[in-house]
This record gives C-alpha cells, structure tokens and sequence, in this order.
C-alpha cells in the first residue's frame, strides 16, 4: 500500500513538474519576439530555480530516471535568461526549443509508465482497450 500511495503522489508531483516545464515554451516565445523586461528575466530565472529543485526531489523516489538528469540541467544551462535566447539565432533557438520538446515527451512517457504501473494497464480500461479494438478489428 506504501508503494501505492507514494507512486500516486509521485504521478502528482510530476503532473505539477510539467506543468511548470510548459511555462519555459512562454519565455521562449518572450525571447524570440524580444519583448521582456527585468520582470520577466526574474519570472524566468525563478521557474528556472523551482524545476532544479522539483527535478532533484523527483529524482530522490527513486522512481523515475528518465529523462536523465544531465538532459534536463543542460537544456537549463543552454538557456541562461531570456536576454541570451533573445541574441541567439533562429537555428540555436530552435535547438533550445528541440531540446525542451524531447525532454517534454520523455517526462510525459515517464508520468504514462508510472501511471501505467500505479493502476495496472488491464484494470484501467481506455486507450489500451481502445486500441485493442481497433487493430483486431
């Protein structure tokens, strides 16, 4: 039952993770149009701060390694205020944007694995009965 209640909370924490990864995409988006101000660059370096600390305490579970740890700081690292994105060119900024979208899908498979193992893929009916419908059928 421990194990239970500490993958439900760990499926919470990495829901409340992504939704403050989403928020690096708006900052991007500020950087590439080139409107922001002291403001902002605090907003960015403070969601910078609470995803190191929530990657950290993620990681301690001991439930989740994926994504790894080195991707994700080096994405951080790649992205040091929204002045710096704001000089590099479309190609570096696009890469920051690469590299922020395939962290962003491996979070979303690890929350779907964790979920998957929290519930029991066979208990849980949905895409999986879905899909199982629609390829025997």
């Amino acid at each position: 039952m421990d194990n239970f209640v500490m993958s439900d909370d760990l499926i919470t924490q990495i829901q409340q993770y992504l939704e403050s990864w989403r928020q690096i995409t708006h900052f991007v988006g500020l950087a590439r149009i080139k409107r922001f101000g002291a403001t902002e660059e605090d907003q960015f370096l403070e969601l910078k701060g609470i995803i190191a600390q929530e990657l950290e305490m993620i990681w301690a579970s001991g439930e989740s390694s994926c994504p790894n740890r080195e991707d994700v700081l080096e994405m951080m690292n790649n992205a040091p205020s929204i002045r710096y994105l704001s000089q590099l060119n479309e190609g570096a900024l696009r890469n920051v944007e690469n590299q922020w979208h395939q962290i962003y899908i491996r979070w979303h498979a690890t929350l779907g694995h964790l979920k998957a193992k929290n519930t029991g893929t066979e208990s849980h009916p949905g895409w999986t009965d879905f899909l199982r419908k629609k390829l025997a059928g």
